[in-house]
């Protein structure tokens, strides 16, 4: 995402429109359909993550360790992780999370980030809250990297 002030609300989007905002493969019970749960990413490398509210503690697969230059399964907090955002992407990223627990509202946005590895790139967040006993207490979706050319 471009940095836009104020952010424009229609990075986020109600929870009924989700199957629509996980097209590449819509999450149930962290379960992506089979296409992607095969491993047939080719270069998008699409990767699921959740952070629990509670406790802020991330939970990445194998391609979001890749995505932030990381080795598979390091240890990573929370801060550690939005440190690596770039800081206009982590102002919206903030701001849009809040949002979604908040209202109860799924995002999607373009951050540019600066992986422990390699160069700067940008990729796409998709997010959804979980909600548990009419509270938010969780977040989980997609990473994937996506060209320049194609950004939101």
């Amino acid at each position: 995402m471009r940095q836009l002030y104020p952010l424009p609300i229609h990075h986020s989007w109600p929870l009924y429109e989700r199957e629509r905002h996980f097209a590449l493969g819509q999450l149930l019970d962290y379960s992506l359909d089979a296409e992607i749960a095969t491993g047939s990413r080719g270069a998008h490398r699409i990767g699921e993550w959740s952070c629990e509210l509670a406790d802020n503690r991330l939970s990445w697969s194998s391609e979001v360790y890749h995505i932030f230059g990381l080795p598979d399964g390091a240890p990573i907090s929370r801060d550690e992780a939005a440190g690596m955002y770039c800081e206009g992407s982590r102002a919206a990223m903030e701001k849009l999370r809040a949002y979604a627990i908040r209202h109860r509202r799924g995002f999607t946005l373009d951050a540019e980030i600066r992986p422990m590895q390699g160069e700067r790139r940008w990729m796409r967040l998709i997010a959804e809250p979980v909600c548990a006993g009419g509270a938010v207490v969780r977040l989980r979706g997609l990473k994937f990297l996506v060209p320049a050319e194609t950004q939101l």
